[in-house]
């Protein structure tokens, strides 16, 4: 039992390095992880580490929701009117404690009794957007349209998409973005077509250490998720080598606007950024 004897730091300790070993890429999973353990180290009662970290994790908790609904209110408004979005994979209420990231503007914008309309592209191999996101815009009674990650070339050209939103796993100082795999060719097409493209995102992503994109560590997964279908089924030739990416890195240049719960950095570059955040996020 963790509250009886003096391993209780140890097992902290262990238990954040299993947890931070599971996303390389993802900013502020090592950012709470952090937090977390510093309530443990500060806290000299081994009796009261564990109140201590159940208090600092709720404390996260409800930051979150309240940057979220922030995030949902400043993203609405930079929203064409009516909305016809495009999101990619997920950013919603299932990946935070609130409202979620980059669906919180819809979200927001619906309650307001705007028309709102989001595309959700798939997002392979694992298809967040199928599985996730779909789900969880039509359980709010948002007009949805599920679409191959394929198909969103052909919409804009068509001018069926007049923003994209998506969120982020790390931010770097100059304005550099992570996310899902099949973003960074999003932002490009985005371009492309004039379509502004935003990212939305809590403070927390930010790491104020790495100075551009091409710092962010991105994590290889298992090259079977792109060999089978989700489900288990094989979709490609025994023998073949599969790459699989799971995060690409989008260049702030073609990002209209980072929205967070501070405020909007549009045109993100590093003075933006660190004139917004004023220092690391703690």
């Amino acid at each position: 039992d963790a509250r009886n004897g003096g391993d209780v730091r140890r097992r902290v300790e262990e238990g954040k390095k299993y947890l931070a070993s599971s996303r390389p890429t993802a900013r502020n999973l090592f950012w709470a992880l952090d937090r977390v353990a510093a309530a443990a180290s500060n806290e000299k009662d081994e009796g009261k580490i564990l109140p201590a970290l159940l208090a600092e994790a709720r404390k996260i908790e409800q930051e979150d929701r309240e940057a979220c609904f922030a995030i949902g209110r400043l993203g609405a408004e930079l929203l064409p009117d009516p909305v016809r979005a495009l999101t990619h994979c997920n950013a919603g209420a299932l990946a935070t404690c609130g409202i979620g990231t980059a669906l919180a503007p819809f979200y927001v914008a619906a309650e307001s009794g705007r028309e709102v309309k989001v595309y959700a592209c798939e997002a392979r191999p694992l298809l967040q957007g199928a599985r996730l996101t779909a789900w969880e815009l039509l359980r709010a009674g948002i007009d949805t349209r599920l679409i191959v990650d394929s198909a969103r070339a052909h919409l804009l050209s068509r001018g069926e998409i007049n923003c994209v939103v998506v969120g982020a796993d790390r931010i770097t100082r100059n304005g550099d973005v992570a996310n899902k795999i099949g973003t960074y060719d999003l932002a490009v097409l985005a371009e492309r077509h004039r379509v502004p493209f935003y990212v939305a995102a809590p403070t927390s992503t930010f790491d104020t250490e790495l100075g551009c994109g091409s710092e962010i560590p991105i994590e290889e997964r298992n090259e079977e998720e792109v060999a089978f279908c989700y489900g288990g089924r094989r979709t490609a030739p025994e023998g073949v080598k599969c790459l699989n990416p799971a995060f690409d890195v989008t260049p702030a240049s073609l990002i209209r606007a980072i929205i967070t719960e501070k405020g909007v950095i549009e045109r993100p570059k590093e003075e933006k950024v660190v004139r917004l955040l004023g220092s690391r996020p703690t």
